[in-house]
């Protein structure tokens, strides 16, 4: 019965600031600024179609390049030594402890006309007309939330690969596996987990991050384009609670999508 009574505040919690907001974003949602029923809030999602699909598009790029970076780096993090991994561990959440406006300005002077990476290839003898553009592209917003989200990749697919003991693989080994076969019958299905919180950690904050789009690549994504419905000049409550509801739908589908691949099941494959 205590155990039970400790739950009330976090119920509470629960309720003032996960319930409470999402019910005030379903009501804004479906009524007018008169507060009456309206259905035709949806014309707004169908006049965003196109931004949609494009934050959907990037999101899925970020999480794949994000999937095939952390995956050999957190493997390689995980054979480590004790005290090397705890290093690692630190420098993985270095850039985390920077200002995320502050990260996406140092973007900006790497990949501006004028920045670093431009000058670098001038001092290695190109010319200045033929000076690639990095900035205001769908690669440069790519770059950017790879960066910014690629910790949350790393990080839960190390903690479940520094699970699996060196003398698992061992034994693989002993039995005749050659490395591709340890890789598949033993690593991978037993990271599928680290790799389900991995992709969903990066997946949801990138289909609906702000900022980085409009800084980077000199467009909105759904994101942004919610939080000029909110604060901007549109100044439209029902139009970006209907497009945080739409968003919030794709989402938890695409949750549930990735939570089928991830069964619980810690077997190797032999």
């Amino acid at each position: 019965m205590r155990s039970k009574r400790l739950l009330y505040p976090y119920l509470v919690w629960m309720a003032l600031f996960v319930i409470v907001p999402l019910a005030i974003i379903v009501f804004y949602a479906l009524t007018d600024k008169a507060g009456a029923f309206a259905p035709g809030n949806l014309g707004y999602v169908k006049n965003s179609a196109s931004i949609y699909l494009d934050s959907l598009k990037i999101a899925l790029l970020s999480t794949v390049f994000c999937l095939l970076i952390a995956y050999p780096f957190a493997f390689l993090m995980s054979r480590m030594k004790v005290s090397r991994q705890r290093m690692m561990n630190m420098l993985v959440m270095v850039p985390m402890w920077m200002n995320f406006i502050l990260r996406i300005a140092a973007w900006i002077l790497i990949l501006d006309n004028n920045g670093i990476l431009n000058r670098i290839l001038l001092a290695f003898g190109m010319s200045r007309d033929a000076l690639p553009t990095f900035l205001n592209t769908e690669g440069a917003v790519v770059v950017g939330m790879v960066y910014n989200f690629l910790p949350f990749m790393i990080l839960p697919i190390y903690s479940v690969m520094a699970k699996i003991p060196n003398s698992l693989i061992e034994a693989s080994r002993d039995l005749g596996c050659n490395g591709f076969q340890v890789f598949r019958r033993v690593i991978l299905p037993l990271s599928v987990p680290g790799i389900i919180t991995g992709i969903t950690m990066v997946f949801v904050p990138a289909a609906s991050t702000v900022v980085i789009a409009p800084r980077l690549g000199g467009y909105n994504l759904i994101g942004d384009q919610i939080d000029q419905y909110f604060k901007g000049s549109a100044n439209n409550m029902n139009a970006g609670s209907m497009l945080s509801l739409v968003l919030m739908i794709v989402i938890l589908i695409s949750i549930a999508i990735m939570n089928r691949f991830d069964r619980g099941e810690d077997t190797v494959i032999m």
